[in-house]
């Protein structure tokens, strides 16, 4: 099973390399990574020609965000399942794609996520938040929940079926497409009970307050145009539930690190 890897990334030299070396490790015997810059300033390209052929296609162009850069990174894969790594996450383990590929093939299903470890941005080695998809299930997306969506991995062939990222969203494309992935076209999914992915916090979708009201914004216009209901009360209750939902999962994985 050919997996791609697509990285987008802009100016975005401070954490690239780390990004860049997670995936080069990987003990997946097939791997295809894909990057799409969009015409960085910082030394950004240097760093990506630096690997030689360890990344196997690479583009620098403008583009119209994060998501068109996305669409175009999918468009070049020719693996059988597409995941995302943004500029500024890396893999945790070099086994994370070879789980990732045991589970398609052990259990026949359509698409698979995991567990997220959110790190201070600047020190890594500080855990934030532990971030379980353990619990997931389509209907709480009414609420606002989804899957970790770094660890998503779906066949290349739904995105040809189902379509890509929408452009016409800020933040919140990556609901709009699990949504429309796991809740409207019912794809099958199983979790994997690890965490298989780093994420520095700071990013766009965990920047300010005010990012917050955008997402929960384009939460409920995602269910709008896919023809669903929810609304804001359901949209923010979420917040009430995460402390009781995430605790326990950030508990139980402190212990483990300490044992």
């Amino acid at each position: 099973m050919r997996i791609s890897i697509i990285t987008v990334c802009f100016n975005s030299a401070d954490y690239i390399k780390s990004t860049i070396e997670s995936v080069l490790m990987q003990n997946h015997p097939d791997v295809e990574y894909i990057i799409v810059d969009g015409e960085s300033t910082d030394g950004t390209v240097d760093i990506i020609k630096s690997y030689g052929d360890g990344i196997s296609k690479w583009i620098s162009e403008p583009d119209f965000g994060i998501y068109d850069a996305m669409n175009k990174g999918i468009s070049m894969a020719t693996g059988d399942v597409i995941g995302i790594v943004n500029s500024d996450d890396y893999f945790t383990r070099v086994d994370s794609l070879s789980r990732v590929a045991e589970t398609f093939k052990k259990y026949s299903v359509e698409s698979v996520f995991a567990d997220i470890i959110f790190v201070k941005r600047t020190n890594p080695s500080k855990v934030v938040r532990y971030f379980s998809s353990k619990s997931f299930r389509p209907w709480k997306m009414r609420y606002g929940f989804i899957p970790a969506h770094p660890t998503f991995f779906t066949y290349k062939r739904n995105f040809e079926k189902y379509g890509g990222y929408n452009t016409t969203f800020d933040i919140g494309s990556d609901f709009e497409l699990l949504l429309r992935f796991l809740y409207k076209y019912k794809l099958s999914y199983k979790y994997i009970p690890l965490d298989i992915m780093n994420m520095r916090t700071g990013g766009i979708s965990t920047r300010s307050w005010n990012s917050t009201f955008i997402i929960n914004k384009e939460n409920k216009r995602a269910f709008e145009i896919n023809g669903f209901y929810t609304n804001y009360v359901f949209l923010f209750s979420r917040y009430f539930v995460k402390v009781f939902h995430y605790l326990p999962s950030f508990i139980k994985y402190k212990k483990r690190k300490n044992e």
